[in-house]
């Protein structure tokens, strides 16, 4: 592999996973408040209609390309495991990817179950209180992990950079291949 096409990956899948989490860190921050002050069935339904519109392509392609992205990352890091920053690239990695699977084990399907509650129901107030004040808990996990994967892949390129400008120069004569 060139010299430039690990960390290239690496700042490009920190760059997507900070991006997924500035994402949740919206919700944590300011969107389930502003839904929880609305009267409860319009919250919910809110939310309702915001769980339908959020799997978009570009955010799945950003949310799962860079899964996919720190995959890869992992592998080339247990492979090379004393290249530089490899252990940084495998923990930013696996951060990352536990935002993703708390998503898809507790966030979808806490969700799908709100996507059939009726916000007219008798009850769906409790359920929509529960919810909202469960699901921005785990929301704020996940974004944690999020943005610590994308601070932790940063600081595997630094360290990468550092360790490639601190190794002897090679000569190399002029016409031969490197």
């Amino acid at each position: 592999m060139t010299s430039r096409v690990l960390p290239t990956l690496t700042l490009i899948t920190a760059v997507g996973a900070a991006v997924v989490g500035g994402v949740f860190f919206a919700f944590s921050a300011f969107v389930m408040t502003a839904l929880r002050r609305l009267p409860p069935d319009q919250g919910l339904a809110a939310m309702q209609s915001v769980n339908r519109q959020a799997p978009t392509a570009a955010f799945m392609l950003v949310m799962f390309g860079t899964a996919a992205a720190c995959v890869m990352l992992g592998v080339m890091s247990v492979r090379d495991p004393h290249g530089p920053g490899a252990w940084y690239r495998l923990a930013g990695a696996v951060l990352y990817l536990l935002g993703v699977l708390m998503t898809i084990a507790y966030h979808v399907p806490h969700n799908d179950t709100l996507a059939r509650v009726d916000p007219a129901a008798a009850g769906a107030a409790g359920s929509w209180l529960r919810y909202a004040s469960d699901w921005t808990v785990w929301n704020h996990v996940r974004t944690l992990l999020s943005v610590a994967g994308a601070v932790v892949l940063v600081i595997a390129v630094r360290v990468g950079d550092r360790a490639v400008a601190a190794a002897p120069a090679r000569i190399v004569p002029l016409g031969l291949p490197r």
